[in-house]
């Protein structure tokens, strides 16, 4: 038999503290990745609501080309130098075009 004092008692341990690393790597990923990714998703969101007809734009395939209809979910580009009319979904727009000021 031990003598009793060299038994040591053990300190309830806090659930808490066995679970702060596994919450401290998931706020990391929060703030690193998916805030920014919901910020951008947002503001391609607007971009796509916000279109006009008479903006140059840049499709996901690459193609440039100025907007010449809008309709709910599709849009109608003019491509030069042909000015050929093709149709494509809203959502393949990327990007608007700046005007260039000279």
């Amino acid at each position: 038999m031990v003598p009793a004092m060299f038994v040591q008692a053990q300190a309830p341990s806090n659930p808490l503290v066995g679970f702060l690393p596994i919450l401290l790597i998931f706020a990391i990923f929060y703030f690193l990745l998916f805030l920014p990714m919901q910020r951008q998703k947002k503001r391609q969101q607007q971009m796509l609501r916000e279109l006009q007809s008479g903006q140059r734009v840049l499709t996901t395939g690459g193609i440039l080309g100025t907007i010449v209809a809008l309709e709910d979910d599709t849009l109608v580009l003019r491509v030069k130098p042909d000015n050929v009319k093709i149709q494509v979904a809203r959502s393949a727009v990327s990007a608007v075009i700046p005007e260039k000021t000279s």
